[in-house]
């Protein structure tokens, strides 16, 4: 190794750090899987000025559409759920999600029931997957409506509903390559543990990566592909076949970053005709070092 690449790695250690942001494209999830790409170049929100914007849920209500994503920032070290006005973080509200304790929130997964918006946000810090109704005069506010399941780091946990059930698919942190499904008759109904959790998958499949959905009666989960870093790609899966004991999957086409935010690319949403990306960039700052630091702190903290 020359001592140009030395130096090179140990500045980019020193003073490099990722910047995530949030974009969008005109495209339904039919395109998407017909196309098997992304139709046309992300067109990238202003940067807000926190270190992470990402995990992008949208939905559109009386004409406008929101975005609900993970917001990060370094220094805080917990991420907060927060809630766009429109195509933009000029506006974003802090969500409001009561919990026993201040926690690290993120993927606030977002669904549809009987005309109602419900929210599945990551709490693993209390080892819950917990349901929420949306307020839609007031997005910010989150109404507890029942824990779904509990004991254990459960992250990015997704929902729909297929085939007359309930399909829960999550994962525990620290546990790559395997993914566990639970599944119920109605939503709140209690949901059981699939018969084969956990469920072996290669490691591009043991996360979700967005909300899963249907095309032509098939059911599609996008997944986070961490070969090349954290969030690096996002794989699109068919799920050929699921009931309450068997589950098979096919992997169908990767979705890979673009520039300027070419290092990663880890969730995708849709809503009416709107599709969401996030990604991610490396950033130059002379105050990555003391970020850093204040990290590694907090961490063994």
């Amino acid at each position: 190794m020359s001592l140009v690449v030395k130096l090179k790695m140990i500045f980019d250690k020193l003073f490099m750090s990722d910047k995530w942001n949030i974009g969008y494209i005109n495209q339904s999830p039919e395109s998407l899987i017909s196309s098997q790409k992304l139709n046309d170049k992300i067109s990238w929100l202003r940067e807000d000025s926190v270190d992470y914007a990402a995990d992008p849920f949208i939905v559109h209500i009386n004409g406008n559409y929101h975005i609900f994503y993970e917001e990060l920032s370094f220094l805080k070290g917990k991420g907060e759920i927060m809630v766009t006005n429109g195509l933009s973080f000029k506006n974003k509200k802090k969500v409001e999600i009561i919990t026993n304790q201040s926690i690290h929130l993120s993927y606030p997964y977002l669904f549809t029931e009987k005309n109602k918006f419900y929210c599945i946000p990551e709490t693993s810090a209390i080892k819950q997957v917990v349901l929420y109704q949306v307020d839609k005069d007031n997005l910010q506010k989150f109404k507890k409506v029942r824990t779904l399941l509990e004991g254990d780091d459960f992250v990015d946990s997704s929902i729909i509903q297929y085939n007359n059930k309930y399909w829960l698919f999550t994962s525990i942190s620290g546990k790559p390559g395997v993914l566990y499904i639970y599944y119920s008759d109605t939503l709140l109904g209690v949901f059981k543990s699939h018969v084969l959790n956990p469920i072996v998958v290669e490691n591009h499949v043991s996360r979700s990566a967005g909300r899963l959905f249907i095309v032509d009666q098939k059911l599609y989960m996008p997944s986070q592909n961490p070969g090349k870093c954290y969030g690096g790609s996002i794989m699109i899966n068919e799920i050929t076949h699921i009931n309450e004991t068997e589950f098979q999957y096919r992997t169908v086409f990767e979705l890979l970053p673009q520039p300027p935010y070419n290092v990663g690319l880890h969730t995708i949403n849709f809503a009416k005709g709107l599709l969401v990306v996030d990604g991610k960039r490396n950033k130059f700052s002379v105050f990555t070092p003391i970020k850093k630091i204040v990290k590694k702190i907090r961490s063994h903290a």
